[in-house]
């Protein structure tokens, strides 16, 4: 389990963004106050037993003008934090540390410019980092809160957020676009390590020697994991978005080719169709369209690696 640090000041966008919060709050809090109490007053002043006889009172070119000017100029106050507060965000250093983010129904996976790829975002304290959305079906959207940063990712579009990590510790990321029936299972971790620790971390290939130790099940199921195919089919025989793992390898299928339907056995080939071309076969009972390629995600050693997994269940 983890323990989430404390947010404040996590990121240089926090001073900006809580500014503007706070600004926009105490403004309103004042008028929702000063509103409220005016109300009041009136009820108590011009009520029926101290007001029998209703009283024609005549237009205030002075008041017009105060409650023109003043909420105009409040408005432009919270413009300008606002903006002051958006504007860096658009801007990312040159020399930024380049992720990208892969969103897919329903997960998030982080790659590096090494190669790396994983379900937590590492990323080393006091450095700029940018990363680089990428959606694979619908519109998700990326939300840190405690470092307050926040951006929709449109498929075929080029979004991207970037902050600097000014605190070590633990931190929630999440979708906040609501994307489909598993939309709440997109929630993954930040982690942020001082960047000598940091580096040695991305230099580090004890992680790609321990997928050459491990077992071939075990490493094909924890590729499973980290693309997220558990969010979508179960291993219990029970239905989810997707027909379930269990029995899956070697067992009889029916599923829709085209307009034909027909019977196929769930081998090798089959797998790996359905990882690289998932609508070519739609298994009876489930829709087309909800699984898109892995093409750019997997590599044939892993679906190797993933079919042997798929053997044991």
């Amino acid at each position: 389990m983890y323990i989430l640090a404390n947010t404040t000041h996590a990121s240089n966008m926090v001073e900006g963004v809580d500014k503007a919060f706070l600004l926009i709050l105490g403004v309103s809090f004042i008028f929702l106050i000063g509103l409220t109490i005016t109300m009041l007053v009136f009820i108590y002043k011009y009520n029926k037993e101290k007001n029998p006889r209703a009283t024609q009172i005549k237009g205030s070119n002075t008041l017009e003008i105060i409650w023109t000017v003043i909420p105009t100029i409040l408005v432009l106050v919270m413009f300008y934090y606002g903006w002051a507060g958006w504007k860096p965000m658009t801007k990312p250093p040159k020399d930024s540390f380049n992720i990208t983010v892969n969103s897919r129904m329903w997960n998030f996976t982080f790659e590096y410019e090494n190669g790396k790829k994983t379900d937590t975002l590492f990323i080393p304290k006091d450095k700029a980092v940018k990363l680089n959305l990428r959606s694979m079906d619908v519109i998700h959207s990326v939300y840190i809160p405690a470092f307050r940063v926040k951006q929709d990712v449109v498929p075929g579009a080029e979004k991207f957020l970037w902050f600097i990590p000014q605190k070590e510790g633990i931190y929630e990321l999440f979708c906040t676009e609501y994307c489909g029936l598993n939309h709440s299972y997109m929630y993954n971790w930040v982690k942020v390590m001082p960047e000598e620790d940091f580096n040695k971390w991305y230099v580090d290939t004890t992680q790609k020697a321990m997928a050459v130790v491990d077992s071939p099940t075990a490493a094909g199921k924890r590729i499973m994991t980290n693309i997220g195919c558990f969010a979508c089919h179960s291993i219990d025989g029970s239905k989810l978005v997707g027909p379930s793992f269990k029995g899956i390898y070697g067992g009889q299928r029916t599923v829709k080719t085209g307009s034909d339907e027909r019977q196929v056995v769930a081998d090798d080939e089959y797998i790996h169709r359905s990882i690289f071309d998932p609508n070519a076969d739609i298994v009876d009972g489930f829709n087309k369209g909800l699984m898109l390629p892995y093409t750019t995600q997997l590599t044939e050693d892993d679906v190797k690696l993933i079919i042997e997994y798929m053997k044991t269940l």
